[in-house]
């Protein structure tokens, strides 16, 4: 019996040219958190939203499944901005810490920083605080980068590694 090729691994599509045009569709956004613009740029992304009653688990406080959606989302986002036209990235690892349980009204926020970005993988750190400036949780992750190509991708003239 012949054998049948397997299928080839799913890729993440490019991101928009414009990454809060891009922000604007997701799971974040679906779960109420959006790319605060004025507090992003090149290398770092900052994320906010309200904690409302659907964020919470059974015991009323935020589930675990929300910092690390809006972690993600800072870290992912600040890694994004550093993709060049045709590059595309996704969360290869996500390492949480969960310091602090917030409440429902509480607003949210999460900036993730790049501390490098190599040929095929960056590595981002992240935090995330209450309204306050309390830290509520910290967060590392690495994503993986491919190039338009397929083949090796190259950091952006520029940006300094390490």
């Amino acid at each position: 019996m012949a054998r049948r090729a397997p299928e080839p691994e799913p890729r993440p599509v490019p991101p928009l040219p414009d990454l809060l045009h891009a922000a604007r569709r997701g799971f974040h956004h679906e779960v109420g958190f959006s790319i605060d613009a004025e507090h992003s740029g090149h290398g770092f992304c900052t994320v906010q939203g309200k904690v409302e009653h659907r964020h919470l688990n059974i015991n009323g406080v935020v589930h675990g499944g929300v910092y690390a959606t809006i972690l993600d989302t800072a870290m992912g986002g600040a890694v994004v901005s550093l993709l060049r036209e045709g590059e595309t990235t996704a969360t290869t690892s996500l390492y949480l810490e969960f310091l602090r349980a917030a409440r429902e009204g509480d607003t949210l926020t999460a900036r993730g920083d790049v501390l490098r970005r190599g040929h095929h993988i960056a590595f981002a750190e992240g935090n995330l605080t209450d309204e306050n400036g309390l830290r509520l949780s910290q967060a590392r992750g690495t994503w993986y980068i491919w190039s338009a190509d397929g083949g090796p991708s190259r950091p952006p003239v520029g940006h300094r590694s390490g």
